[in-house]
């Protein structure tokens, strides 16, 4: 049987797979899916939800269009436990909450439930033209940017005036038609947000949620003169008050950060206890193929163990590539290395965007571009869709420390789908990642050896008791690589070549040795 939280994660949209949840159930139902997921990561469209494919949450209740509770009775006979997101960070403009703060104006009880860019900013800024409070430079200069420009959207109230609400992250407006849409950032100074993430808590711990992802957490606590992404040291005070409502609910938190290695944030937040995303491994992992040398990933391997990180590892996902994460960073008078060379990493870059990934950046506030983000592509096209490379990135990943997430595209080999991402328009790179799979092609998929190879790997590490127990990383030439768990007696080891792809999985269960054949 598989362990749960050993066990591995399948990683989909409500409707990534045919048309609603259920159509995602009757595969992983399927003989051929029988003990090879103990998770399922199901991304926030599973709420209801209006921009940034569900992240812009309206609130937590079932999107009846695409989940039932039927659906999740039939998860919970597979055994399955499930991972949500609960966004920290913001709302969206329909939530009951931003709909009555827009029909009431400044009598709203809600008016301090979001945060009123002026009010946040008076005294410290003068305004503009059009009575936008500019934050004094030694402010803004600090403020770290998602978008270009300032993290604002004007919100049409009652008495006629447009008040600018922050808004880090995406907005969709069109004035002509009076539309807009907005995921607008809350204020976690008000005890009502707080009372409403104990409310959101309750509500996925009931859809029988197991680990809960917070997602933009770090963006949660803001403060004039600070850079308001990670502010120290109010973004630990509401990690732990997040953690506490969690606990209530034998929830495991596992908070969402994106930073530069060097940077060690990631470093920080393991510390105080907390399961991490290891996204450094996406990069290192195209780095390892493309150079034949295992040195970066195996040092990455080797710290998580000697630390002691909780993780939870990736290839693909819903939202990119990061390859900033592998960067190192100036702190104060120290630089701290990062687990690539800024020129390995644009390497890196430059592989994925040769075989068609498409980037995000990030900006300052007058909109200049500091830096890119990540990068947009799935990962097999990212590995020059070559089934070999898949198949062993695959394995690497699956005897990497942590629990092992499984992009559903990943899965079924998928390709960048470029006509995808141009029909989103401009900001719709993401979508070059999130084909959605018909049902015939699910079929298809099935009689290929790149998804069944794959389904053998992961059924292995969903159900070998060796992955309960030790890690060990054997030392070896640069180009291969000797992986071996160990747990009561089982064992289970893989041994890979870098240059040739090659490789090959021996196991025992109960004394028995055992080969993983192909």
């Amino acid at each position: 049987m598989s362990n749960t939280m050993h066990g591995v994660m399948f990683n989909a949209y409500p409707d990534s797979i045919g048309e609603k949840l259920a159509d995602t159930v009757s595969l992983l139902e399927r003989p051929e899916f029988k003990d090879v997921f103990s998770l399922f990561y199901i991304l926030p469209t599973f709420f209801n939800s209006d921009l940034d494919r569900g992240f812009s949450i309206i609130d937590y209740d079932l999107n009846r269009d695409l989940v039932s509770e039927a659906d999740l009775e039939a998860l919970k006979q597979l055994n399955i436990r499930l991972k949500f997101d609960i966004v920290l960070n913001h709302l969206s403009v329909a939530s009951p909450q931003f709909k009555d703060l827009l029909k009431k104006g400044s009598a709203s009880e809600y008016k301090d439930f979001f945060i009123n860019w002026n009010a946040f900013w008076e005294g410290h800024g003068e305004p503009n033209d059009e009575g936008v409070i500019i934050p004094k430079e030694a402010y803004l200069n600090k403020l770290f940017m998602r978008k270009a420009g300032l993290p604002i959207l004007k919100v049409p109230f009652p008495d006629g005036t447009q008040q600018p609400y922050w808004n880090t992250f995406y907005q969709k407006v069109d004035y002509e038609n009076k539309s807009y849409l907005g995921q607008m950032d809350v204020n976690a100074r008000s005890s009502l947000v707080w009372d409403f993430y104990k409310e959101t808590l309750q509500k996925l711990s009931a859809y029988g949620c197991k680990i809960l992802r917070l997602d933009a957490f770090a963006y949660l606590h803001k403060e004039v003169g600070q850079s308001n992404f990670f502010n120290m040291p109010g973004t630990w005070d509401y990690l732990k008050r997040i953690k506490k409502l969690a606990d209530t609910h034998d929830l495991t938190v596992l908070p969402e950060i994106h930073a530069e290695y060097g940077l060690n944030l990631h470093d920080e937040v393991a510390a105080e206890g907390y399961q991490i995303y290891d996204f450094f491994l996406p990069g290192l992992m195209i780095h390892t193929l493309e150079t034949q040398n295992n040195g970066a990933l195996l040092a990455w391997a080797r710290e998580i163990i000697d630390k002691g990180y909780k993780t939870v590892n990736m290839l693909g996902c819903h939202d990119g590539i990061p390859v900033l994460d592998l960067k190192g960073k100036q702190v104060g008078d120290t630089y701290h290395k990062g687990l690539l060379e800024d020129e390995a990493i644009e390497e890196v870059m430059n592989v994925i965007m040769k075989r068609g990934g498409r980037v995000k950046n990030i900006y300052d506030a007058s909109g200049n571009k500091l830096s890119y983000y990540q990068v947009n592509a799935t990962f097999f096209s990212a590995l020059g869709e070559d089934d070999k490379k898949m198949l062993l990135a695959r394995a690497i990943q699956l005897f990497m420390p942590g629990i092992p997430q499984v992009w559903y595209l990943d899965l079924f080999a998928g390709k960048n789908d470029y006509e995808a991402a141009d029909k989103a328009g401009k900001g719709g790179h993401k979508e070059i990642n999130r084909t959605t799979l018909s049902m015939e092609a699910v079929e298809k998929g099935l009689e290929t050896p790149v998804v069944l190879d794959q389904l053998k790997l992961l059924r292995l590490r969903n159900t070998s008791n060796a992955f309960s127990g030790t890690v060990q990383i054997h030392e070896t030439p640069a180009h291969k690589i000797h992986i071996q768990w160990a747990h009561d007696g089982d064992v289970a080891q893989l041994q890979a070549d870098l240059t040739t792809c090659d490789f090959s999985i021996d196991y025992s269960e109960n004394g028995v040795h055992k080969v993983l054949s192909f």
